[in-house]
């Protein structure tokens, strides 16, 4: 068992800032766990697209409100405190907050934190070395 807290991650290396969101890496792959925990904030007004081409990603808001589209169909989605998305096909999608939101993400397999998003906002698959 481990125990760490938002307060053990912040403005570490850990602690990943964007103009458009800022990714608090809680668990990673050295951890050994399969898979990566974020508390994650998207910012007010923002349009961000991402791809995890590699990674399964589950998303849950915790606070704050916004849109998840689906970039293949179109459809979209409305998020809130209490909704999750699940990226379980290498889906294309774009998340539009209207407020800031706070989101706890799941990532399978696990992100070693050093993953930074291509031109095509995809994280590559690093693997950690034993």
């Amino acid at each position: 068992m481990f125990v760490r807290s938002i307060d053990d991650i912040t403005d570490t290396e850990a602690d990943i800032k964007t103009e458009n969101w800022r990714s608090k890496r809680i668990v990673l792959a050295k951890d050994k766990l399969g898979f990566s925990v974020h508390e994650t904030t998207l910012y007010a007004g923002t349009v961000n697209d991402f791809w995890y081409a590699n990674h399964i990603e589950a998303v849950f808001i915790t606070q704050g409100e916004g849109e998840v589209e689906d970039k293949a169909t179109g459809e979209i989605h409305q998020l809130k405190p209490g909704s999750i998305y699940v990226l379980n096909n290498a889906d294309k999608h774009q998340v539009r907050p209207r407020t800031e939101m706070k989101t706890v993400c799941v990532f399978n397999p696990p992100v070693t934190g050093r993953e930074v998003h291509d031109e095509n906002g995809v994280y590559p698959l690093i693997v950690e070395e034993d």
